[in-house]
């Protein structure tokens, strides 16, 4: 007899297959590399689309070493952040907790996405802190959505961590609560970065589409789309959490580690296609090149965040041609 085999359907790494709780990504994980000033350690920016560039290969143990090729990107466009608080992080019995919050005067914006405390200190009073007697500190930033191509005008709030010492994150603190934080002063061309985004949303779909499983033949009665005997499990009353059945598909919160960023710019015009991105608009401010694709539709706040699996960095091209090409289809 033939020895029969039933892979498992659906990889492991990425379950439960539930829906997101909110459109911008959780950080779970942080980079711990030595930096030579403090600095934040993520961003956020939104998806425009993708592209491609013409380039010379400069990688040595290349096969098109010298050569012209080809490369797909994506484009995410980074308006400047601002801090909205420092937060104050103790170590007790149950762990690293938030000791308080310091907040800062922030934009009208920010009022569409919470309610603005009414007794905000004085930036002195931040002096009265003393960074020995903390175990971390980190800040509260926010995005400048109303900038860009596409007319949004709620940001996005999420924490995000500093490097260095706590000396040296409250001296950043202090020197940018009144300044906006560029991408460009976190990020250089040529690093990797991990893309945090939530996927596009596909709603509930059925097995056939979300687990890959075959069709069954067309004579079968009970259903050709659906899995097969469940007789197994069926006598303790509920289906084990692996088998294969429809659900949600998509909209779920993803990592891709260690993208390369291509190229950093402010000028626009260098990318912006005649007749803008599908459903996007033109980009309005500074961009990054990032190699590949990222997760997520049009629009999507994406997270960059420093790699937590550093790799040896690859030569960047050398560019020779960006393509503006309509992506009207015409």
């Amino acid at each position: 007899m033939p020895n029969p085999r039933k892979p498992r359907r659906g990889s492991m790494a990425v379950w439960p297959r539930k829906r997101a709780r909110r459109s911008y990504p959780k950080i779970r994980g942080w980079s711990e590399q030595k930096f030579d000033k403090a600095s934040l350690l993520g961003f956020i920016g939104y998806k425009a689309g993708m592209t491609h560039i013409m380039g010379i290969d400069t990688k040595k143990t290349s096969m098109t070493k010298n050569e012209e090729i080809f490369m797909p990107v994506t484009i995410i466009e980074c308006p400047p952040m601002r801090l909205f608080a420092a937060r104050f992080y103790k170590t007790n019995a149950y762990g690293c907790r938030v000791d308080h919050d310091f907040f800062f005067k922030p934009s009208k914006d920010l009022q569409r996405k919470i309610s603005i405390p009414s007794n905000i200190p004085n930036i002195s009073d931040l002096d009265k802190n003393n960074p020995d007697n903390y175990s971390d500190i980190a800040v509260l930033a926010y995005t400048q959505p109303s900038l860009t191509g596409f007319g949004k005008k709620r940001p996005e709030l999420v924490e995000l961590r500093l490097c260095g010492s706590n000396k040296d994150k409250l001296e950043f603190i202090k020197n940018h609560v009144d300044k906006e934080i560029g991408v460009e002063q976190i990020f250089k061309e040529a690093q990797q970065v991990d893309v945090r985004a939530v996927t596009k949303g596909k709603g509930v779909q059925g097995p056939v589409k979300r687990f890959g499983i075959a069709l069954k033949p067309h004579k079968t009665e009970k259903g050709r789309r659906q899995p097969g005997c469940r007789s197994g499990w069926y006598g303790w009353l509920h289906m084990m959490y692996r088998t294969a059945y429809a659900g949600q598909m998509g909209y779920h919160q993803r990592v891709q580690y260690n993208n390369q960023i291509v190229k950093i710019s402010s000028n626009p015009e260098e990318i912006n296609p005649k007749d803008g991105f599908v459903h996007y608009g033109t980009v309005r401010t500074t961009y990054l090149l990032i190699k590949g694709s990222v997760p997520g539709p049009k629009k999507r706040a994406i997270v960059m965040t420093q790699p937590l699996r550093q790799m040896k960095e690859e030569p960047l091209l050398t560019i020779t041609h960006i393509s503006t090409q309509s992506k009207q289809g015409r």
